[in-house]
């Protein structure tokens, strides 16, 4: 491969991360004109690389691009309560990048034809996923009260197992821990506001129970604050 044919195939990736990332921006999205031709560019170069070192090295090159980028793309995935964000931007990433090692390779209608279809996914897809998305099922969403009254000295401990409990179950958001005092200074109530997408009581009772285990815990209750049904 000359250098000609080594900066057409470059320019032509280029160009198509460039049509990805314009329409990305132009919705406002995390991952935009930079980051999509920057991706698309980059693994082009490898490619490129590869074809250059000859052998084996293609196959293998494109492997890693495949598994590199997807590692790129979990960094923009995000938890936001009980929803997740990013994975749409992160897909638009790996696209990309296909279409990089496809214009490298030499295949610029396959190239362009994966470009147009990525480009197409988002204009003509978005107002489906939006009207299907506003129509949610019907689903039952509990909000949880507990309260524990314990000791001074372990009030921080008691927050942390709190803390931990609601942690490890991704159905369930704790909305807020706070610290009341009582009459008796020795003695400290710790009230935790829970939301759940899904009725929990099975999982909040066994939270509650592990605490009337721990010393220096006087008394802890719970009730169901509040239920909603979404259709």
């Amino acid at each position: 491969m000359n250098t000609l044919e080594f900066a057409l195939r470059l320019f032509t990736a280029l160009v198509l991360g460039a049509g990805i990332g314009l329409e990305r921006q132009w919705h406002q999205k995390s991952a935009g004109l930079r980051t999509n031709t920057l991706v698309c560019l980059g693994s082009a170069a490898f490619v490129l690389l590869s074809i250059r070192i000859g052998g084996d090295a293609t196959g293998r090159i494109c492997s890693y691009i495949v598994s590199g980028i997807g590692f790129l793309g979990g960094g923009v995935i995000m938890k936001d309560g009980l929803t997740v964000r990013g994975i749409n931007t992160a897909a638009t990433i790996w696209c990309s990048a296909s279409v990089g090692s496809l214009a490298a390779l030499g295949f610029f209608p396959e190239a362009a034809i994966t470009s147009g279809f990525i480009i197409l996914t988002h204009t003509l897809l978005r107002p489906l996923g939006s009207k299907l998305g506003s129509k949610t099922l019907r689903i039952n969403t509990s909000e949880y009260l507990i309260t524990v009254k314990c000791r001074t000295e372990i009030e921080n401990h008691t927050r942390v197992l709190l803390m931990q409990s609601f942690n490890s179950n991704d159905k369930v958001l704790l909305k807020s821990l706070t610290s009341d005092d009582t009459e008796n200074p020795e003695n400290i109530i710790i009230s935790a506001e829970v939301y759940s997408s899904s009725p929990q009581d099975s999982f909040i009772e066994k939270a509650v129970s592990r605490l009337t285990l721990e010393d220096k815990v006087i008394k802890v209750s719970w009730e169901i604050i509040g239920t909603e049904n979404d259709l």
